[in-house]
């Protein structure tokens, strides 16, 4: 019986993808990593990153491996439209929301395009969401498209306006769900026109 393999084989397992730092506690040595994966026990899943290999890959692949590796960010913006179906634009970088002041992650294999917000921003709106048995946190329907307007510069009026007005018909958020948000980005009186003429 190998319990060292065991041990990372039942994280894997549990955890969905795993650092190969997250190991350590367990005792575990990235080296002894790379002889697991040699011998085909487990998988990499990006630079420095392990998955069983039978793990099934999903659209969102490149958001678990985003909160896998960082548990201190959350998906925003264009990559969390996509995944709430807000938009038919394909990002072709994982966008990212992180505390002013904090450091942004260097997530391996991925382009990342960051965001930094207020405390009360980046705390307003967060959904945990279990994808490949990892815990993403991504921004609700309504955070996202406040945060669109809100940085509006970079993503594009259309694309926020797009998404409102998607949101609404599909009734994936009132008006007075937007409002909260809204306020908390200081773009309620932005949004209000276009809110009120889709209403």
């Amino acid at each position: 019986m190998n319990t060292k393999r065991d041990a990372v084989l039942n994280t894997l397992r549990h955890k969905g993808i795993v650092r190969a730092r997250d190991f350590a506690p367990l005792g575990v040595s990235p080296g002894y990593l790379n002889k697991l994966a040699a011998q085909g026990y487990i998988a990499q899943s990006g630079r420095g990153m392990y998955r069983m290999p039978d793990a099934d890959f999903t659209e969102n692949h490149s958001l678990v491996q985003v909160a896998a590796y960082s548990r201190d960010c959350v998906i925003c913006l264009l990559s969390a439209l996509q995944f709430h179906q807000l938009t038919t634009a394909m990002p072709h970088v994982v966008w990212l929301a992180i505390r002013e002041g904090s450091f942004a992650p260097q997530v391996p294999d991925l382009v990342t395009q960051i965001v930094r917000m207020t405390a009360k921003g980046f705390e307003a709106g967060i959904e945990h969401h279990v994808l490949e048995g990892v815990d993403v946190k991504i921004y609700s329907a309504a955070k996202t498209v406040t945060d669109c307007f809100k940085f509006r510069s970079s993503v594009g009026m259309e694309i926020a306006i797009d998404a409102l007005k998607e949101g609404l018909s599909k009734r994936r958020f009132s008006p007075a769900d937007l409002y909260d948000f809204a306020v908390i980005n200081r773009v309620w009186n932005v949004m209000q026109p276009y809110i009120e003429a889709l209403s």
